[in-house]
């Protein structure tokens, strides 16, 4: 069976299409075929007039129509798509859903801050690894980080934070936003085993593909230092240039190292795992999970 997830975030819009081989005995097997993402920057609009704008508006309606013939072309059976922090904070947000859905076929469900962490979560990374740690999930996305800690065989927390990449940029986080933030994790992490974080989002994949390290291998809290203290003092230009990054990721890494820092330094984590999955990957399993029980 194929199934595709589309995944429209405040930097871009993704659609993950995976095939989904079941297993008689073992679980199902998640193979997949392409990933496809249009930077569209939603939260370049909304976290700077509250609105997403009719030029924006036409970017996503296009963007989709293409989304819907890839999945034709690939011939998926299923799909779900959702919308997270722009979306949510967007005034107009509920106009332009009905356009979309008019425009193109596809109903979009503007998902909360905790249903988000949830799909991230949907991954169950941490459940296959060693029981000698905790792992805290650190997935940062332009308009909001999810946070998600599991320790003892068991979820212990999971909250989401208006604290983002594109929010960091344009001034929209504020002394007590990081407070709230910092506090939280120490407190859920205090007295726990040891943490090791667990990263998504595509600005850690960027980092981890840069560092050559082997897939597998965590990066070490001091090597995402170095990359922030070296593209912090530069322009977007020479990022570009130096880091071979597109325009549309060499403005946003600075604040995601720095919002992947503070989390891993209050949570005590020295290492992050990189396991190149994110919301549009949970939000498959959680599709393959309702076609399995049938509530589809």
């Amino acid at each position: 069976m194929i199934l595709g997830a589309i995944d429209i975030g405040s930097n871009a819009a993704r659609l993950l299409i995976t095939e989904v081989d079941e297993q008689k005995s073992d679980s199902p097997i998640f193979n997949k075929l392409n990933l496809f993402r249009v930077p569209i920057r939603l939260g370049f609009d909304v976290f700077e007039t509250g609105e997403i704008s009719s030029e924006k508006t036409q970017m996503l309606i296009q963007t989709l129509k293409a989304f819907r013939h890839l999945m034709n072309a690939y011939h998926v059976n299923h799909f779900k798509a959702c919308a997270t922090s722009a979306m949510r904070d967007a005034a107009n947000a509920s106009k332009i859903l009905s356009i979309i859905k008019k425009e193109t076929g596809i109903e979009i469900d503007v998902i909360s801050g905790e249903m988000e962490a949830n799909l991230i979560y949907e991954n169950h990374i941490a459940e296959n690894m060693d029981t000698d740690h905790c792992y805290m999930y650190i997935d940062v996305g332009g308009g909001s980080t999810e946070i998600s800690i599991f320790g003892s065989g068991k979820l212990l927390f999971k909250k989401s934070f208006n604290i983002g990449t594109i929010r960091l940029l344009k001034g929209r986080v504020f002394q007590e936003d990081w407070i709230a933030f910092k506090e939280e994790i120490k407190t859920v992490t205090k007295n726990q085993k040891e943490i090791v974080a667990i990263g998504s989002g595509g600005n850690i994949n960027k980092i981890f593909s840069m560092s050559k390290k082997k897939d597998g291998k965590p990066l070490d809290i001091d090597l995402l230092r170095s990359y922030y203290e070296e593209m912090q003092p530069i322009s977007i230009e020479q990022r570009i240039r130096q880091y071979n990054l597109r325009e549309d990721r060499a403005d946003v890494i600075v604040p995601a190292l720095e919002i992947y820092i503070n989390a891993m330094r209050w949570g005590g984590a020295n290492k992050i795992f990189v396991p190149k999955i994110g919301l549009a990957d949970g939000l498959i399993h959680h599709l393959w999970d309702e076609i399995k029980y049938h509530t589809v």
